[in-house]
């Protein structure tokens, strides 16, 4: 049975029956960071930020949100931007952190490939971080429908058409999910209770889980050197500090972290003043009519890559290459056969080669997913979608090509 002293203050109180300082020991002050990183490790923390901010502005638009067709549209365009009282900052700053956020995530993401941190035991975090990436992209596509434009109306139908699962013509689910035959109030709804209860619940354990798998294995570093934590650490303790490759968590990793940190919120914060347009699709400013379709019907940038990759093909190929496209990157690990976990310059040419030519191809795709599917534009957007799926098809060649590299 543990032994209970007399506690001298809460904290104490806390940790007799909490074990307090046991978490903030093993999460933070022996918590050990590579000291060879730079400033795009700090992209974790700088989300986790972002999620907040998203939540707290959520919290305060859900307050006068209304989750009826009737009045949806209104309670967005007026009650909120023109009634209460800077209701307009705290939707800039919605609709500012959900479009940067992605942008957040596909930096994480694409450093992870460059630097190799999804080996050598590391899968785990790469498979945690693409399962919050698939959550984002969910809460962010349930938060779209919310305004009720019609943008928000248009995109809502294509996706879940997509449930139909192609000439199997599946039309039940797709009417489980809307709740009815087309878009209307039940759909808004569930949408509703997915963005501000579900979701954002399964994110927050993903994020757990995330951070958790973090801890275990410790993160990479820029010159994909293995290091010896524990012997590093004593070096730390003993005060050599300068000759030690690793600095603790806490608060020498967290200064590194606010000092990038500052810079972002700068950034952002000038978005959310001064050009917030871009977080703000023009066509969502007209209230939904599904009598009215729009001319050119597509996501927010942060989709266009994948919906690319559908629209080229027939209705069942382009269903099949889009799932493709969701679920290749948590595949990564077992794709890349290589046994080197060091970053791409110093992996050779071919995966240096791989990886520009992958995040080019993304960068055109998304290019492409923006404009009319006609003319030239149809036929680069066929181009580099079938140059995704050959990446993806070489890669575990191209890998298993490397040698051990010291």
């Amino acid at each position: 049975m543990a032994h209970f002293t007399k506690a001298t203050s809460v904290g104490d109180w806390l940790d007799q029956r909490l074990g307090v300082k046991t978490l903030q020991r093993v999460l933070a002050e022996e918590y050990w960071i590579p000291k060879d990183i730079n400033f795009l490790w700090a992209m974790g923390m700088i989300l986790a930020v972002t999620f907040g901010l998203l939540t707290i502005s959520g919290i305060f638009l859900v307050m006068y949100y209304k989750p009826d067709v009737a009045l949806a549209f209104d309670s967005v365009n007026y009650t909120i931007m023109q009634e209460v009282g800077y209701g307009w900052l705290f939707r800039h700053i919605h609709g500012v952190a959900a479009s940067v956020v992605f942008l957040l995530i596909y930096i994480h993401m694409f450093t992870g490939i460059y630097y190799g941190s999804y080996k050598q035991g590391r899968e785990m975090i790469w498979i945690s971080g693409m399962i919050l990436f698939v959550s984002f992209s969910a809460e962010a596509f349930s938060g779209y429908m919310l305004p009720w434009g019609q943008m928000s109306y248009w995109a809502g139908m294509v996706i879940t058409n997509l449930f139909s699962l192609g000439s199997l013509e599946m039309n039940g689910i797709v009417e489980w999910i809307r709740g009815d035959y087309v878009p209307g109030d039940a759909y808004l709804t569930r949408f509703f209770m997915l963005h501000v209860f579900l979701l954002p619940l399964v994110i927050i354990g993903v994020i757990v889980l995330h951070f958790g798998t973090l801890r275990i294995p410790h993160v990479n570093n820029q010159e994909g050197e293995e290091i010896d934590f524990d012997e590093e650490a004593k070096k730390y303790l003993d005060g050599d500090t300068k000759n030690s490759k690793v600095i603790r968590f806490q608060w020498d990793f967290l200064a590194k972290d606010f000092m990038v940190m500052s810079f972002f919120l700068i950034f952002f914060f000038y978005l959310v003043f001064y050009h917030f347009n871009f977080a703000m699709d023009p066509v969502n400013f007209d209230m939904a009519n599904g009598l009215k379709t729009p001319a050119h019907i597509y996501p927010e940038w942060y989709f266009l890559w994948s919906y690319e990759i559908l629209r080229p093909f027939s209705k069942d190929i382009g269903l099949i290459a889009f799932a493709f496209s969701q679920v290749i990157f948590i595949l990564l690990p077992f794709l890349d056969r290589s046994p080197n976990a060091i970053p791409a310059h110093k992996r050779g040419t071919m995966f240096f080669m791989w990886f520009w030519i992958l995040l080019i191809d993304l960068i055109v795709l998304s290019v492409m997913g923006k404009v009319p599917p006609s003319g030239i534009f149809s036929t680069i957007g066929l181009i580099s979608a079938l140059l995704f799926f050959a990446l993806w098809i070489a890669l575990p060649i191209i890998t298993s090509m490397e040698k051990k590299k010291a």
